[in-house]
């Protein structure tokens, strides 16, 4: 067991990230973290980048579900071998970007090897040179295979709501990913604030405790306020860029977007 953990560790060190590879991470599930990936996808590809979305959350995916996607390759073939990962990949017409779909309902995907969750990460590092963007949608939680995918990724939005358990756990992850990569680039998203100023207020009481109990202070990339056209595009399984392009949410990632390339 502990031989594992130090392999895991030491790759984690040893990992050179990818320049243009995004990671969205939260501790918690229920934040909007693949709503915001999906969001985030479409707008940097509105911008002119060749983006691809990668399902990372292994075991409980549902990127294809809010897109109303039905591929025919997904992880699933990837990680048994039937396929490569560049073969995975499908175009998404409405948004003008591809997608890696995950395999929903194989919860026993989030427990790959070791050396498969290995050859994994390589194959998307070697794929990611086909695109100007690649947006990780990563698992809820910061076990193994989170915290690999995520040491792929350049930089790290991570995801919190005011919930008390929502700050708990995007600290947990902060607090882990700066322990075995002090240089990450973690930067803080709130999503669902009730407004501006409590939008600040959630993102003041983790950058409070970052640097109390970890001498860092994350940077905040943005608020979004609590927006009703969400809810409605997911229930129809369409971008909100596509359904509510105005919306002041779509705006909000539209801005994200913005600031993540002028800064790259």
């Amino acid at each position: 067991m502990n031989e594992a953990k130090n392999f895991n560790v030491q790759s984690l060190h040893d990992k050179v990230p990818c320049q243009n590879m995004i990671a969205i991470a939260s501790g918690k599930g229920g934040v909007g973290k693949t709503w915001l990936s999906i969001t985030l996808s479409h707008a940097l590809s509105n911008l002119g980048c060749r983006t691809l979305l990668f399902d990372g959350d292994l075991g409980l995916a549902n990127v294809d579900i809010q897109l109303g996607l039905a591929p025919n390759k997904d992880m699933g073939g990837v990680l048994t071998g039937r396929y490569a990962l560049k073969d995975a990949a499908v175009r998404y017409p409405e948004g003008g970007f591809d997608v890696l779909a995950g395999r929903s309902g194989s919860g026993s995907l989030a427990n790959l090897p070791a050396q498969r969750l290995s050859h994994l990460t390589s194959d998307l590092a070697n794929l990611s040179g086909s695109y100007d963007r690649v947006i990780l949608d990563l698992g809820a939680g910061i076990d193994r295979t989170v915290r690999q995918l995520a040491a792929q990724a350049q930089v790290c939005l991570v995801i919190t709501t005011d919930e008390p358990t929502s700050l708990t756990d995007a600290y947990a992850f902060i607090k882990l990913t700066k322990m075995q990569r002090p240089d990450a680039d973690l930067r803080v998203i709130v999503n669902m604030a009730e407004t501006e100023h409590d939008g600040h207020k959630t993102y003041n009481t983790i950058r409070k405790a970052c640097e109390s109990f970890l001498k860092i202070t994350p940077p905040l990339a943005g608020i979004i306020v609590k927006d009703s056209k969400i809810k409605e595009a997911i229930r129809n399984q369409t971008p909100l860029l596509v359904r509510y392009p105005t919306s002041p949410a779509a705006e909000r990632v539209e801005q994200i977007a913005r600031n993540l390339l002028s800064d790259r």
